[in-house]
């Protein structure tokens, strides 16, 4: 188990503003920043907090984990959060992670379906934890392919069709393949492998609040953390799949 959490988040320039319309923003997120403020007076420092010196007004679309890097959007107007919000809610929003594994998945690519819950906490003052719930577990399915492997880890691409919490690195452990960096799912030596949660938000497309038109954004992960120097040739590789597969299912 690690350590006492300590709140340590990236200073300047993050975030990156990728994109923004009179609606929206699209940023990308650091690792080790959260995305809105949490309780306690030491966490106020997040990726909401920043943007809102600049912006108001600004609301929070959806969140990622502190750990985790890569794209996020927020609304700048209060009709465009709600036809935003509706298209997450709606599955309409197609979004795609890169995550590098402890291992190398035996079967290349395929569908994890399995329902998740909140963890019995061990000890006060821990992260939260979830796990794998069979009995009363809600629905979370993820879409899995390899992309590159080296001898003792994998570079995997996921898109998840539900949105839980910790999904990604729940359905990864649950394979026997924690992303390398994880310190709440992870072994200690899977911990120790990389500096960081190696898990990026790469690819997001929702419609435009207002015109409808298609937005779709890709952001590179940090090499070499992810992989090797040709890891960009892999985004026209047809290994990938598509950010607009129509893979949405029901619950």
């Amino acid at each position: 188990m690690s350590d006492a959490f300590v709140y340590q988040p990236p200073g300047a320039p993050w975030p990156k503003i990728l994109f923004q319309d009179k609606d929206l923003l699209v940023v990308e997120k650091p690792s080790g920043l959260l995305s809105n403020p949490g309780r306690a007076d030491h966490l106020q420092d997040s990726v909401q907090q920043r943007l809102a010196q600049q912006f108001d007004p600004l609301y929070l679309i959806h969140r990622l984990d502190m750990a985790t890097s890569g794209l996020m959007v927020f609304a700048l107007r209060k009709k465009a959060e709600a036809a935003l919000k509706q298209q997450f809610a709606s599955r309409l929003v197609a979004k795609t992670y890169l995550a590098r594994v402890a291992g190398i998945p035996r079967v290349p690519d395929g569908f994890i379906d399995l329902p998740l819950a909140a963890a019995p906490q061990l000890a006060t003052g821990l992260p939260p934890r979830h796990q794998v719930c069979l009995e009363h577990g809600k629905a979370a399915q993820t879409f899995y392919r390899l992309l590159w492997q080296d001898r003792c880890s994998a570079l995997v691409q996921l898109k998840p069709i539900t949105g839980r919490s910790h999904q990604l690195r729940v359905h990864l452990a649950s394979l026997g393949h924690p992303i390398l960096g994880d310190t709440i799912y992870a072994t200690p030596e899977q911990q120790q492998a990389a500096p960081r949660l190696l898990l990026h938000a790469t690819e997001l497309s929702f419609n435009q609040p207002y015109s409808g038109e298609r937005l779709h954004f890709v952001c590179p992960p940090q090499l070499p953390l992810f992989g090797p120097a040709e890891l960009p040739a892999l985004f026209s590789s047809e290994q990938m799949l598509c950010p607009t597969d129509d893979i949405r299912t029901s619950d």
